[in-house]
């Protein structure tokens, strides 16, 4: 059973059905759009700097993953918030180190 892809205006960029709760994510991988910023873009790494990480990424890939999030950046922050250690913690308060 194939799983429904929806494709965004930017190239590289879709959301599947069952992957990653159909976050924005660069297409062919499970590499979610908020991933590449919050964790690469955010601290500074340039995009060659996050190609070196991710070597079978291209550079179209990541600059259009760049680019969703400056055009969506209240969607991807708001997924960012939702993913956040921080957040983990405030759900799971047992697990939290002491």
């Amino acid at each position: 059973m194939s799983k429904k892809v929806e494709r965004t205006e930017y190239p590289h960029i879709v959301k599947v059905e069952g992957v990653l709760s159909g976050e924005a994510i660069i297409e062919k991988t499970r590499i979610a759009v908020w991933h590449i910023v919050g964790y690469y873009y955010k601290v500074g790494m340039s995009v060659e700097d996050i190609l070196a990480e991710w070597e079978y990424l291209n550079p179209a890939a990541v600059f259009s993953a760049l680019a969703y999030y400056h055009d969506h950046k209240e969607e991807i922050e708001r997924v960012r918030e939702e993913n956040s250690y921080e957040r983990w913690l405030q759900e799971h308060p047992t697990h939290a180190l002491a």
